[in-house]
């Protein structure tokens, strides 16, 4: 059965058997004793040898061949098991959420749009309660300026970003139908058909994992390579595909009634907080190091959404951007993460020849250069134990480093945080050094300065750039336009300037653009020089490490990490949720409809809900087991139950969902359990040890 134990699924557990590869290698070896073995049987004859021996030679040959036969057809049938098992569990699971209005597909009477979905009650709950440890985990801990930015962006913002020109992927088209196909996509799925064919010799198998290792970094002429190489068609039609070409994955739309100003529906939340730098420096008092953080939707329009919350076309980010000096990226707190140990698939492990990740502490990982710095190591830590409180199963996270090519030329360092699901290796969370690209980017296009200033401890000679622009000269000559001109020649960085001045100097004149057109500089208008001076600090660009997170694809691993089914019933659905993300912390049933017993639970309910404790109380007929059972579903960890008993001493019992043992409290003593169960602050046997056992309810 699905979830034979209140562990993880058996056939989705990471290191239940020998792997993929190991299988290939074993059946790889038994292939060749049937080649040795048939040459052998060839060379006897061929020798002329004695018809005992041939014969023998023949009958081993015959035994080595049924023997890899059935080594064949297990592995097959294996690989077919464990993918039936697969779509069974998600069925099962999908049907639970959607059944108990975890999240539903939207538009659903008009027959849904794909990449869209609503949340339900319960669904909200978690959404909201995921997003609050987030908070509480990162903004507060961290002491983070928590900012609100609309979800309508200028074009300007997202030209100055680069997503208006690279914000793609590449699309591919049936030639007859036109329908659309996401081209990795297609690719990584013939791959992955072909890597599961026991029988792939090793040198194809490591070719094949190679290219399905660098498909992310492919460009359009390798995708289609690619895809010429595998033969693939149209999923549905067999139909030739057209080359591969890019596909914006921006929602565009226009700001205002007349269209004038062009706009796209934001697909992050990042562009809003770095337009806000200055702003926010300025409130954080001008210091540095600090970080900035904001939780909201964002959007893309996805060419083939699938996979329920994996890839939707709207969905909720958490994203935080940590400025600090470019030149001092340790972390004041590194130490307190120092030692949390991670499994990490680094550049060179996934381009090696065994591709599989390796534990090691993050304090090792930075001092030997694998992790980029400290801030960037804090964050992988930070992200590692918030992804266990909220219950993803440490077993099946890696944080995985972009390849070379994956990262943009201005990355100092790229980390995903993945996690296994029956879909396989997810990415929920990016952790990248994007050193000062962002801010140099809309401090060129806005032409406002986005910078820190820092003093130095000793004041310094250093030689800086001057230019001192002849404003008499510059008046006469462009009159009104003198401004605009004064303005692009203080805008130009030292490299521009100095080439303008050496144009200047070399042809009598310069050409300078300026908004709206361009100018001639002649000499006398303006000095430029490189000139030392005694300065007591700088201003400088910060960079940034940026924490990106998917709340929609943590949340959908989370499902399935919580779900499973109790062995004894496999009508009894469970989602195991850690207390703090639990749509409702807690059930109150009156044993039987009394009105004593409703008086009682309805007054355990209100002072929960004072606490901010959610419960929901529920007085139906049905038996309390089936009550039981109905809240598992939800994934609600504790249920209250006021008895006969509770009216002669006035306490009640308590059940854990998981282990589904009972104790019995007085009834001023529920809240302050409760409230220790749901801060973590204690473990149920911890919590309870001492407490008078009940004897478990029958269903």
């Amino acid at each position: 059965s699905i979830g034979a134990s209140i562990g993880t699924h058996p056939t989705l557990d990471r290191p239940q058997s020998r792997t993929m590869s190991d299988n290939a290698a074993r059946l790889q070896a038994m292939q060749d004793a049937v080649t040795d073995a048939g040459n052998n049987v060839r060379a006897l004859k061929a020798e002329k040898k004695d018809k005992a021996e041939i014969d023998a030679a023949i009958a081993k040959l015959k035994e080595l061949k049924l023997e890899l036969d059935t080594e064949i057809k297990a592995a097959m049938a294996a690989g077919d098991e464990a993918a039936a098992a697969k779509e069974q569990f998600r069925s099962k699971m999908n049907g639970a959420l959607e059944q108990r209005l975890f999240y539903i597909p939207s538009f659903k009477i008009y027959g849904g749009v794909a990449g869209l979905y609503d949340y339900g009650p319960p669904g909200c709950a978690v959404k909201s309660n995921l997003q609050a440890f987030w908070r509480q985990h990162f903004v507060l801990n961290e002491a983070m300026l928590e900012v609100e930015c609309p979800s309508v962006t200028p074009e300007v913002v997202l030209k100055a970003s680069g997503h208006v020109e690279k914000f793609t992927d590449l699309m591919v088209n049936d030639v007859v139908t036109k329908d659309c196909f996401r081209a990795d996509h297609l690719v990584e799925e013939n791959l992955e058909r072909m890597l599961a064919d026991p029988m792939i010799s090793a040198d194809k198998r490591g070719e094949l994992e190679d290219m399905l290792a660098r498909l992310e970094e492919f460009t359009p002429e390798e995708m289609g390579d690619a895809i010429t190489k595998l033969a693939i068609k149209a999923p549905e039609t067999k139909n030739d595909l057209t080359a591969p070409y890019p596909f914006n994955l921006m929602f565009p739309t226009q700001i205002g009634p007349s269209g004038a100003l062009q706009g796209y529906l934001r697909p992050e939340t990042a562009q809003g907080i770095f337009v806000n730098f200055r702003d926010l420096l300025y409130y954080n008092g001008g210091k540095l190091p600090f970080a900035a953080a904001q939780i909201g939707q964002s959007f893309r329009n996805e060419i083939a959404p699938r996979a329920g919350l994996l890839r939707v076309r709207e969905f909720t980010q958490a994203e935080i951007e940590h400025f600090v000096h470019p030149e001092q990226k340790d972390h004041s707190r590194f130490g307190e993460v120092a030692d949390v140990m991670l499994s990490l698939f680094s550049r060179d492990a996934q381009l090696g020849a065994v591709k599989k990740p390796f534990p090691m502490t993050i304090g090792e990982a930075v001092e030997k250069g694998i992790v980029a710095n400290q801030t960037l190591g804090y964050f992988i830590a930070r992200t590692q134990t918030f992804l266990e409180k909220i219950g993803v199963n440490p077993e099946r996270l890696r944080f995985r480093q972009h390849l070379q090519h994956e990262m943009a030329h201005y990355a100092e360092d790229c980390w995903d945080a993945e996690i296994e699901c029956s879909y396989g290796w997810i990415e929920c969370v990016g952790l990248a050094d994007r050193s000062a690209f962002d801010l140099k980017a809309h401090s060129d296009k806005s032409k406002v300065e986005l910078t820190a200033y820092e003093r130095f401890a000793e004041p310094k000679m250093v030689e800086t750039l001057v230019v001192e622009p002849n404003k008499k000269d510059m008046g006469k000559a462009f009159k009104k336009d003198a401004k605009a001109v004064t303005d692009a020649l203080m805008a130009l960085c030292q490299e521009d300037a100095l080439a303008l001045a050496a144009k200047v100097e070399a042809d009598g004149k310069a050409e300078l653009k300026i908004e709206g057109g361009s100018v001639e500089i002649l000499p006398g208008m303006v000095k430029i020089a490189m000139e030392t001076q005694k300065v007591s600090g700088r201003n400088f660009t910060p960079s940034v490490i940026e924490p990106s997170f998917g709340i929609g694809r943590i949340m959908y691993c989370m499902f399935e990490h919580s779900f499973y089914i109790r062995p004894e019933d496999e009508q009894k659905t469970v989602f195991r949720f850690s207390p703090i993300i639990a749509p409702i912390k807690c059930t109150i049933f009156p044993l039987v409809n009394d009105a004593g017993m409703n008086d009682l639970a309805g007054t355990i309910s209100r002072v929960l809900a004072t606490e901010g404790i959610s419960s929901k109380l529920d007085t139906t007929a049905v038996s309390v087991g089936k009550r039981y059972a109905r809240t598992d579903e939800l994934g609600v960890p504790f249920a209250v139950t006021v008895d006969h008993r509770s009216l002669q001493d006035n306490t009640v019992t308590i059940r854990e969902r998981d282990s589904c043992d009972q104790v019995r409290v007085a009834v001023d003593d529920v809240l302050p359990l409760i409230k220790k169960l749901c801060n973590l602050q204690a473990t149920w046997n911890e919590a309870t040890a001492g407490l008078e056992k009940q004897a478990a309810a029958s269903d």
